[in-house]
């Protein structure tokens, strides 16, 4: 028995693996794109927006007489069955493709066709029961379907993202809690500046996320907006009337959110500007978790011949050669993961500017890189929180001691003093290596009674005044 069925296609007959779900234009497809190695396949959140796009388009469809009860019935049972995931090793085309997305859209008709014809007790391949271009692909184009499902995808992601953040904006609280009494000395540009807590140290960084969260979120609505129904360039040719409307609010049923029809469907096919926005808010949470990364490792540096302020938590040997050597590994994964999304926004932005008259033909490009980025900043996330920021320790008494010997505590008694003053104890004190304290009792100053109860107040030092 043969091994495979012959297809045809408008370049002639081609023989495909007799079990595939995909047919001719996916195997075309797969010759011509050898190119990364990673199918579309690998990005269930893709393949799943793609699926329920189906299923609202082929209810659609039906509702406007486009397509027969039992036709549109299997099409719906096999999107659902490829939306959870049944069919993800059909979704063979590579992630990087020429042909606007086109190549992805067909293996998306074809097993969803082939999925629907078994459903009806056909064999695969069998396109007269139902074919993947007149009935899967009834009223569309690549070029409303594959941005309307990357929308789709990117929503799921970044939903799955801002969870992410969340718990590491978490775990940041919680120790900026746990340290909001361990006194330390404050640097700028590297140097000594003035006393803080700890715990405002990590208190910042959940800050920072917080505020990076909320920047995400900002991004949800404009995704929100779709070109479904304006098929090839955003006229709607070969859709029927009140189909977009019909289609969009099939979508909205399925996924529970609120999409609406772009108001100028001819713009919003050709526009990917989206993308940039997107892309953007990315590379921003990747910098600031990369720098907040630089942080903790330069906060626990040495531990001898560093700063040696916390200590994260050991994950792994740090060297084949220096016994006893421990690396700062999940920080610096952090940072090669926004090396990696500073990368890819400048690949989004490239192919968003590389759009011609009425289509972008490069939103795969687009598509891999913001799924690579997301997928990268969650696990980053979770990496972040669960395998070093929870298990920080802080190294208190040696904190105390940068306060009590650190030539920044001039600051906060020159308002006494005067600067002049200040200046003077703070290169006395430098050139003398004795504490500030020290050297203003040594030029009687303040009394030591003075300059105790100065200092001696915590609070007064690190809290900001509010009122």
């Amino acid at each position: 028995m043969s091994s495979t069925r012959l297809e045809h296609d408008l370049l002639g007959d081609y023989q495909v693996p007799k079990d595939a779900y995909w047919g001719v234009h996916t195997a075309r497809a797969v010759d011509n794109f050898p190119i990364s190695g990673v199918p579309i396949g690998h990005y269930r959140s893709l393949i799943r927006a793609l699926a329920i796009v189906k299923q609202a388009t082929a209810e659609a469809n039906f509702e406007l007489g486009e397509l027969e009860p039992s036709v549109k019935d299997a099409i719906v049972k096999a999107s659902i069955r490829v939306a959870e995931g049944e069919f993800d090793s059909q979704f063979v085309v590579d992630a990087i493709q020429g042909g606007a997305g086109t190549s992805t859209n067909m293996n998306a008709n074809e097993v969803i066709a082939n999925v629907a014809i078994e459903i009806l007790g056909g064999q695969k391949g069998d396109y007269t029961i139902v074919h993947p271009l007149n009935d899967v692909n009834q009223s569309q184009s690549t070029n409303d379907v594959y941005p309307t499902a990357l929308k789709l995808a990117l929503i799921f992601e970044i939903n799955e993202l801002l969870k992410a953040m969340a718990h590491l904006e978490k775990a940041f609280q919680t120790k900026a809690v746990e340290f909001k009494d361990v006194i330390k000395m404050g640097r700028t540009q590297m140097q000594d500046a003035v006393p803080m807590t700890l715990g405002q140290e990590f208190a910042a960084f959940s800050r920072m996320t917080m505020e990076d969260i909320q920047r995400l979120r900002e991004v949800l609505p404009l995704l929100r907006e779709i070109n479904l129904g304006g098929t090839a360039i955003g006229t709607g040719i070969n859709a029927p009337v009140g189909y977009p409307k019909k289609a969009c609010e099939a979508l909205c049923k399925l996924t529970g959110f609120d999409f609406v029809l772009a108001e100028d469907m001819v713009e919003a096919t050709q526009d990917a500007g989206v993308f940039v926005t997107v892309s953007g808010v990315l590379k921003r949470i990747a910098v600031k978790l990369s720098k907040t990364s630089n942080d903790l490792r330069l906060l626990s540096s040495g531990p001898r011949a560093g700063l040696d302020e916390i200590n994260l938590p050991p994950r792994q040997a740090g060297s084949s050669i220096m016994p006893g050597k421990v690396n700062p590994v999940i920080p610096e994964v952090v940072n090669q993961i926004a090396f990696a999304v500073v990368g890819n926004d400048l690949t989004v932005t490239m192919a968003v500017e590389a759009g011609q008259l009425q289509l972008n033909a490069f939103e795969p490009i687009m598509c891999r890189a913001l799924m690579m980025s997301i997928t990268q900043l969650r696990q980053g996330c979770y990496v972040l929180a669960d395998a070093c920021v929870s298990g920080i320790t802080a190294n208190q008494e040696k904190l105390r001691l940068s306060v009590e010997n650190s030539i920044g505590l001039v600051t906060a008694i020159s308002p006494v003093l005067g600067y002049e003053n200040a200046t003077l104890v703070a290169q006395k004190a430098l050139a003398d290596e004795t504490s500030v304290r020290e050297v203003v009792l040594e030029l009687k100053l303040m009394t030591a009674v003075e300059f105790d109860e100065l200092l001696g107040n915590i609070d007064a030092l690190v809290r900001p005044r509010t009122s």
